[in-house]
């Protein structure tokens, strides 16, 4: 997730997070469970409870729909969900995130939970450690990975609504848990610390959900086959890779991309997924929130800032995918979807990617969801 550059826009307004507790989200209709062997498609839909609680309704062709509901007919498959350890508020807990899941299961869509170690965003330019951990050294900080990922791991169980897919760490380029697990993906500093935390998240979920799909996720694709390989090397027990893929932070060619992705597969036998993505349908705004993607410069060529061209990117990435593919778990999932301006139009707190979003200034499903369920 391109959280480091959200970070930049949210020191400027008053908040970036609604303070409040409890999750309004419309109960879909229920459905069966979907296929264990399908292509992901899927949308994180992290900011869906905040969202909620504003009443904000989302439309297909002007009908309303409950969002779940909305997008499982468009063919979407699985929804990612971040946690936070210890965040201010109720968004991102482990409280907000069983309830979302709930709902998650109940529309029949697979659940996808992204553990960021941190009690805010973490991303390659950032990845602090929860408040509670910054005293703690090398031994304590793998208990405490060990320790907390079992607990919501166990509480999510008790819940019936354990994950189908976890991140073991978000964006992990450059290491987790700052300083003590910091690393450069191509250099060899720090790399035992960095990767035995992470081993005690695998450890606590291969021990709790045993049958749970594990990602270790990559920001980009430049360096991406020195950091798979250095964890490779140390024998972490994963079973996903998953990239990130924003054009105007990791390069607009498709064939360097796809390049790297094949290599990643061959090389380590895994599937490889691009775990965030995302592209403008316009350059405008719907608030007064300042926008991650506001000029043509960080377009893509033969990609307009239009409905159809964000249309067009989606498919053209996923056919990218699936030209890679070769069994289960391979896959595609667009970042925040579903961020519309839901503080209103003059908001200065409100959303930095509502020209991103996979619905327009009013609301209504863009082609490009269609494009992401295909």
């Amino acid at each position: 997730m391109p959280t480091m550059y959200i970070l930049v826009f949210c020191s400027i307004v008053s908040s970036c997070q609604k303070n409040t507790t409890s999750t309004n989200l419309p109960t879909p209709t229920p459905v069966t469970t979907v296929n264990n062997d399908f292509y992901v498609r899927g949308i994180d839909m992290s900011f869906t409870p905040e969202i909620a609680e504003t009443n904000t309704v989302y439309t297909d062709n002007g009908t309303a729909k409950p969002i779940l509901t909305l997008v499982k007919d468009k063919g979407i498959n699985t929804v990612r969900v971040r946690i936070w350890n210890n965040p201010k508020d109720v968004h991102s807990s482990l409280a907000e995130v069983t309830a979302f899941a709930k709902q998650l299961k109940t529309a029949g869509l697979k659940f996808w939970l992204d553990f960021h170690y941190a009690d805010d965003w973490a991303d390659p330019g950032k990845q602090p450690k929860p408040a509670a951990w910054t005293a703690a050294d090398i031994n304590a900080l793998k208990d405490s990975v060990y320790n907390y990922t079992k607990n919501v791991l166990t509480t999510l169980k008790q819940n019936n609504v354990s994950p189908d897919y976890i991140q073991i760490g978000n964006e992990i380029n450059n290491g987790i848990l700052w300083s003590s697990g910091k690393v450069n993906p191509t250099q060899t500093t720090n790399w035992t610390n960095f990767t035995q935390l992470l081993q005690q998240g695998i450890k606590a979920a291969r021990e709790i959900t045993p049958n749970t799909k594990l990602m270790l996720h990559y920001a980009g694709y430049q360096d991406a086959l020195s950091f798979f390989d250095k964890i490779n090397s140390a024998g972490l027990d994963y079973d996903i890779i998953g990239l990130s893929y924003y054009p105007w932070w990791h390069g607009t060619n498709f064939d360097s991309l796809s390049l790297v992705m094949n290599n990643l597969k061959t090389t380590y036998k895994k599937p490889v997924q691009i775990a965030e993505t995302s592209y403008p349908f316009t350059l405008q705004y719907n608030d007064y929130t300042g926008n991650v993607v506001g000029s043509a410069d960080k377009l893509m060529s033969g990609y307009a800032a239009t409905a159809q061209g964000q249309a067009q990117f989606i498919a053209d990435v996923s056919k990218l995918v699936k030209k890679n593919a070769t069994s289960a778990d391979f896959g595609i999932c667009y970042w925040a979807g579903d961020w519309v301006a839901f503080r209103g139009k003059t908001a200065t707190n409100g959303s930095t990617w509502e020209n991103l979003a996979l619905f327009d200034f009013n609301n209504n499903a863009l082609p490009a969801l269609d494009s992401l369920g295909k």
